[in-house]
Order: C-alpha cells, then sequence, then structure tokens
C-alpha cells in the first residue's frame, strides 16, 4: 500500500473524529467550569487524534518509516499516560463526591433526631383539618354575601398560617435546644 493511501486514510479518520475532539476542545476551554478529571480526558482525546493527524501529515512529507512510527508511538503513550491520569482523577472525585453526601446524610439524619419532624407533621396536618372545618362551618352558616365568601376564604387561611407559623417556631427551638447537644464535627 503507498504511503499516499495511508496518508489519505489517516486524514480522512482524522476528519472524521471531530464528534469527539471538538466536543473535548469545548471541554478544555469551558475552563474551571468542568470537573478536572473531564479536562484531562479531554486532554488525552486531543492529544490522541493529534497524534493521528500528524502521522497523516508525516506519511505525506518524510520517506522514512521509523519518524511517523516514532510520532505514533509517543503519541499513543502521551495519551495512554494522561487517559491514566483522568481515570484516577475521576475516581478522586467520585470518593470526594461520596464522601460529601455522606457528611450530608448524616447531618440530615443528626438534625431528624427526636420528635421535631413528627411535631411539625403533625401541627401542620392539625392546622389544614382545622381550616377545612372553619370553611365547612362558615359556608354552611352564613348568608349568601360577597363578604361571606371573603371570610370563608380568609379565615381558613389565617388559621393555617397560624398552625404553620406554630410548627416553624417549634422546630427551630428543637434545633436550638438539641444544637448545644450536637457531636463534634469530623
Amino acid at each position: 500500500m503507498s504511503r499516499t493511501v495511508l496518508a489519505l486514510g489517516a486524514a480522512m479518520v482524522t476528519a472524521a473524529g471531530c464528534v469527539w475532539y471538538l466536543p473535548a476542545l469545548a471541554d478544555l476551554r469551558a475552563g474551571a467550569d468542568r470537573p478536572v478529571s473531564r479536562r484531562t480526558g479531554a486532554a488525552a482525546c486531543l492529544s490522541g487524534w493529534i497524534t493521528i493527524g500528524a502521522v497523516a501529515a508525516l506519511l505525506l512529507v518524510v520517506r522514512a518509516w521509523w519518524i511517523p512510527c516514532g510520532v505514533a508511538v509517543a503519541g499513543a503513550a502521551v495519551t495512554a499516560g494522561v487517559w491514566g491520569r483522568a481515570a484516577v482523577q475521576r475516581r478522586r472525585e467520585m470518593q470526594e463526591t461520596a464522601r460529601h453526601w455522606a457528611e450530608l446524610r448524616d447531618g440530615a439524619l443528626r438534625e431528624g433526631d427526636g420528635p421535631s419532624r413528627l411535631v411539625f407533621v403533625a401541627l401542620v396536618a392539625c392546622g389544614l383539618a382545622a381550616a377545612a372545618f372553619t370553611a365547612v362551618v362558615a359556608l354552611a352558616a352564613g348568608p349568601d354575601d360577597g363578604l361571606h365568601w371573603v371570610l370563608a376564604v380568609a379565615v381558613p387561611a389565617a388559621v393555617v398560617g397560624m398552625f404553620l407559623t406554630a410548627a416553624i417556631a417549634f422546630t427551630h427551638a428543637a434545633r436550638r435546644a438539641t444544637a448545644g447537644h450536637a457531636r463534634p464535627s469530623r
């Protein structure tokens, strides 16, 4: 097979590889908006495609076979090394993310200890039940004028607001009380 055919084949493969190297270039240009492992993986992708393009150009320019072969081997080694670094960084990022989620879960469980959640739900449920009862009584007992409808809506809303305020105040008081007895952070 002639060198020209190999060079054209490598150039066509490189041109078709734009579906990989253009998004990788966008990841690199995004900078700190992307995780470090993703940018390192993008650099590995670009180095691989640049290697193929360089081999295609060298096949057309130089006569010695060892030069394109050496560039291909060196480019493959660089690409593999950078790709391995990206894999290590990705593993570290995943471990860090798992640790952060575990801390969040532990913190949520510590704050949720005690009856404060149940009391909050009970107060809100009682407020909704009292508001529904108030609305039914107001609609059943009152005359059929416009002011009566306003009161039938406003009074239950005020009842729900009072119960919700009491539930929030209880929750804050319970958190303040348990904050003094909380375990030390890691």
